[in-house]
């Protein structure tokens, strides 16, 4: 054990699957919420005070099956530190980030305890949410460098580009904050009888639809720019999918409002929101220059 080595190969699979593991967490966890399951297991961190297991019913089956990501993310986690010690060629970055994981994961299931001994406390599940989001793009970082190696300080478009690209990935930021609050004003409250976030529900919805069509317009106006500064095809294409999600994601969100927050709708809005955070942190790391794959991830590892 003391002489093995991690290949390039393989951390680059384990950090890949931790960023997926990440994603469906967050899926399972809108999931517990919508389902009105968020007390399916009353006590933490086991299901109940005497038993660890989930009894064979409805609500407390989902909220323990989002335990069991919860399990699996940890185990991911866990193991992508070890391997950055034992990469072939240990680099830093990786070490850092990978150990960021770790920390997240911990701050995750100590937030997630409070949640549900707060009993849902509406401000606590949006934070653990935005935590969430976190975690996963420190996860999507571990893959980025891991594939490509460190980043290069210049990046592949001027400077003016770069500031709105990163505008773009601030203003997401908040449009998605704001969704959370939405979500803790809403009627989906994760069990009956849970507190709600106090603010009403159309004004905090009509202002997360304004900064959404901000996000769009502005999106549009970056397209623009990247197109008038003739950047590359693929960096244009990236751009051009980032305005396609929001489009999507605009329909979905005006669709979930007009019928009256629909459970299934919403969940597919969440997931749609997980896929553009996805598409613009990949977008933003993809404005540096990077070698080719096979000079990273090459047969030998």
């Amino acid at each position: 054990m003391r002489n093995y080595r991690v290949s390039k190969r393989l951390f680059v699979a384990i950090a890949a699957t931790a960023a997926g593991c990440y994603a469906v967490l967050v899926l399972t966890g809108g999931a517990v919420r919508l389902t009105g399951s968020g007390l399916g297991c009353p006590d933490w961190p086991s299901c109940y005070h005497s038993r660890f297991t989930a009894a064979l019913s409805y609500h407390p089956l989902i909220e323990f099956g989002n335990r069991l990501i919860t399990v699996a993310v940890s185990v991911v986690s866990i193991l992508a530190f070890f391997a950055a010690l034992l990469l072939v060629e240990r680099r830093r970055d990786l070490t850092w980030l990978s150990g960021g994981l770790v920390i997240g994961l911990i701050a995750q299931i100590v937030l997630g305890g409070i949640v549900v001994l707060t009993k849902l406390n509406p401000y606590l599940v949006s934070l653990h949410f935005v935590l969430t989001l976190g975690v996963l793009a420190n996860a999507l970082v571990l893959y980025y460098r891991a594939r490509f190696g460190p980043p290069a300080k210049e990046f592949i478009v001027d400077r003016t580009l770069v500031w709105l690209s990163r505008l773009l990935l601030v203003v997401l930021t908040v449009l998605v904050s704001a969704g959370t609050i939405v979500s803790g004003a809403g009627p989906h409250a994760g069990a009956p009888g849970t507190k709600r976030i106090a603010i009403a529900f159309k004004d905090i919805a009509e202002l997360h639809s304004d900064i959404a069509l901000f996000l769009i317009g502005l999106t549009l106006a970056t397209l623009f720019a990247f197109h008038q500064a003739r950047t590359s095809n693929p960096v244009q294409r990236r751009v051009r999918l980032l305005f396609e999600l929001m489009v999507i994601q605009g329909t979905l969100g005006y669709t979930q409002y007009f019928l009256h927050d629909s459970s299934a709708v919403v969940e597919i809005h969440l997931a749609g929101a997980t896929t553009l955070w996805i598409a613009m942190i990949w977008f933003y790391l993809r404005l540096h220059p990077q070698i080719s794959d096979d000079a990273i991830v090459d047969a030998r590892g």
